[in-house]
């Protein structure tokens, strides 16, 4: 089984306002309560705080 997350694809211009694509945080964080995202090969944190809020860090 690949553990891998599948890449994503580049991001075309921006949809009209409730045409966004959507994701819960669950698929993102996978049960983790911190993950790293790379973007334009910078490293960064997404985590969840105690608080329950989402906080993105370079």
């Amino acid at each position: 089984m690949n553990s891998q997350p599948k890449p994503v694809p580049p991001a075309s211009p921006t949809p009209a306002a409730g045409n966004l694509p959507r994701m819960g945080s669950e698929q993102i964080l996978r049960g983790a309560n911190t993950v790293e995202i790379e973007h334009a090969g910078q490293r960064y944190l997404l985590r969840v705080t105690r608080e329950n809020k989402l906080i993105l860090t370079k």
